[in-house]
């Protein structure tokens, strides 16, 4: 259960109850019902949480392993809107922000004309680390709450253009049919296709068999997303 995974990473960081609040700017009284059962976090405070105890937020939610988080991009230096007179780090390299084009994550919009705004800034090593060439890279939003808490409405993703075979449990951005959206996918027997959300309260699993994939195209596997609310 979600209550007894925060118990324990607090204790097993040695953390008391009254620091994990301050950390995160939340009252004792919170952390207290979080570990009860009675209230779970959600958005930001489920990521401030997830920071503050070492972990992830996919392993509070489903207790997947690996749950310690490492540092691989920011605003600043290594991750930052920049315009083309600006100079790029030994270590850096631009990636494009499509400002345009959103990724629904709930019933999805059409597709917009692509066009590239602000650019991002991505240290090589991250990029290395997670196997994504520069030129297959690229950043969009994210709209919806189907992918909540995950990824709230607003978020940004980067993409791997490059990685369109579907590893099970992986989000994908994808192109439903001239809508964009970003779902965890599984495959099928029979070649068909599940579409996840996070938020599977009020979006269920899509189920499409084989014939019906000709309307649905893998744009890339998201590596890498940021959260500001």
């Amino acid at each position: 259960m979600m209550n007894e995974r925060i118990k324990e990473c607090r204790k097993a960081g040695k953390f008391t109850q009254p620091a994990i609040a301050k950390t995160i700017g939340v009252t004792k009284a919170t952390i207290s019902l979080w570990e009860s059962g009675s209230t779970s976090p959600r958005g930001e405070n489920l990521h401030g949480l997830a920071k503050a105890l070492g972990c992830t937020p996919e392993y509070l939610l489903y207790g997947v392993e690996s749950p310690k988080v490492e540092k691989n991009a920011e605003w600043a230096g290594g991750f930052e809107p920049w315009d083309n007179g600006s100079p790029l780090g030994q270590d850096e390299v631009e990636v494009p922000f499509y400002m345009e084009v959103e990724l629904a994550a709930g019933e999805g919009i059409t597709e917009a004309v692509e066009y590239k705004g602000p650019k991002l800034r991505f240290a090589k090593s991250t990029l290395k680390r997670q196997n994504v060439d520069t030129y297959n890279a690229a950043c969009v939003k994210v709209s919806g709450n189907s992918m909540e808490p995950v990824l709230p409405h607003g978020s940004t993703v980067g993409i791997d253009t490059a990685a369109i075979n579907i590893v099970d449990g992986k989000m994908y951005a994808i192109n439903h049919d001239g809508m964009l959206r970003v779902k965890m996918l599984y495959r099928l027997p029979g070649n068909g296709l599940r579409l996840r959300s996070y938020n599977i309260d009020e979006y269920p699993d899509e189920r499409y068999e084989a014939d019906a994939l000709k309307h649905i195209k893998v744009i890339g596997k998201v590596f890498w997303y940021s959260v500001l609310i």
